[in-house]
């Protein structure tokens, strides 16, 4: 199910970088959430903590780590070294059932723990439509709406890349995709997430940065210093590279509130990812005419449960007036007839060292549904904030 160490998407590895570098004794624990609430079938979690197990005998080859050094330039020599003699620790992983419902729990090292969650989740996904039995629309068909829709995006001039390996169908169908997509003459496919697969295909593997880094950083630094002291930190580790920003873990008004001219003009753009897209255009155009900066200059990055229809109308909203790409998730990698899982895995607590307290991490959202965490933790954050603005 999983391929490699690099069967990942590329964001969790800059930010292991960026953890590695800047907060090396931070402990964390993550939670898996399902939101739909499906139901998990009996000896799920015993199959599941197989795949977990395996995970265990994978390492970075030394053509891997070329590959690294070829294409991601903005990884250091020292991280490089360290990836290359890392090794997943299923200790890390607690897993339990009851009846439907699966438990899991990541906890350990930032810098070790934050490879699971991708991987867990594309195996959770894949597992869970094996031992359901569940029935796919034929290869025939499935390369029929890959190619569909390649020609849709490049008719439309859409730049966009393949975010989805966290939801995917399975790893066949995720290579499968990428596959058809390659072979639609003109396509405008920028690149995936996924390392491994850029590797195999030879494209560009594309990512920045998650909520749970603004999560610590309100641990660390309070909410409302959460934000720039954030958008400072990764800074500091990547001077400038992967500047596009994740603007609404505690909500798009409060990042822009301390998001200035200087960040404004280091950072290339902007990555929606929750809330009305077209008011997100707008309010986005606004603040950089504000700061005197021409938004033509810069971009947003889509990634909000896109499909190709809404990509469309995106685009002819943003067209001549800001740049614009897309990353397109579980529409891309799970649209094989069958109802994808919703699920994700979240940071649920952290401490900055090992004999500090544990406290709690939230995240709140453009969209009140996607509100993460303990609810009395999240009225405390959303009253600080509201009176901070």
């Amino acid at each position: 199910m999983i391929q490699s160490i690099l069967d990942n998407d590329l964001y969790k590895f800059t930010m292991q970088q960026a953890v590695h570098m800047l907060y090396p004794r931070v402990d964390v624990e993550y939670i898996f959430i399902n939101r739909s609430d499906t139901p998990f079938p009996d000896g799920f979690a015993e199959k599941l903590q197989c795949e977990v197990d395996r995970m265990a005998t994978f390492k970075l080859s030394l053509e891997e780590k070329n590959f690294l050094i070829d294409t991601c330039y903005f990884m250091t020599p020292v991280y490089l070294d360290f990836l290359e003699h890392y090794t997943f620790d299923p200790k890390e992983v607690t897993l339990q059932q009851n009846g439907g419902k699966l438990n899991l729990t990541i906890k350990g090292p930032w810098y070790r723990t934050i490879l699971w969650e991708v991987p867990l989740m594309a195996i959770i996904s894949e597992l869970y439509f094996v031992m359901t039995n569940a029935e796919p629309l034929s290869h025939e068909k499935q390369t029929a709406i890959n190619l569909n829709k390649a020609r849709v995006l490049s008719d439309n001039g859409i730049k966009f890349a393949d975010f989805g390996t966290r939801r995917r169908f399975s790893s066949l169908a995720h290579k499968g995709l990428i596959k058809d997509i390659l072979g639609v003459k003109g396509n405008t496919l920028i690149g995936t997430s996924n390392v491994f697969l850029a590797r195999h295909f030879n494209i560009k593997p594309i990512g920045t940065l998650a909520h749970e880094w603004f999560m610590f950083h309100a641990v660390l630094n309070g909410y409302r210093m959460a934000n720039p002291t954030g958008v400072d930190a990764w800074t500091a580790a990547f001077h400038g590279d992967l500047g596009i920003a994740l603007t609404d873990t505690f909500t798009t008004d409060v990042f822009l509130s301390t998001f200035d001219t200087m960040h404004a003009k280091l950072f290339d753009g902007v990555r929606h990812d929750s809330g009305d897209p077209f008011e997100y255009i707008e309010k986005v155009i606004r603040h950089y005419e504000k700061l005197h900066i021409d938004p033509s200059t810069k971009t947003i990055v889509f990634s909000d449960g896109l499909d190709i229809t809404k990509a469309v109308h995106i685009h002819e909203k943003c067209r001549g007036r800001i740049n614009d790409s897309y990353g397109i998730g579980t529409n891309l990698t799970n649209d094989v007839g069958v109802t994808p899982l919703n699920i994700v895995i979240k940071l649920a607590k952290c401490r900055t060292a090992p004999d500090k307290a544990w406290h709690k991490a939230i995240k709140l959202s453009d969209n009140i549904a996607k509100h993460t965490g303990d609810r009395e933790e999240l009225d405390h954050c959303i009253n600080v904030l509201q009176r901070g603005i």
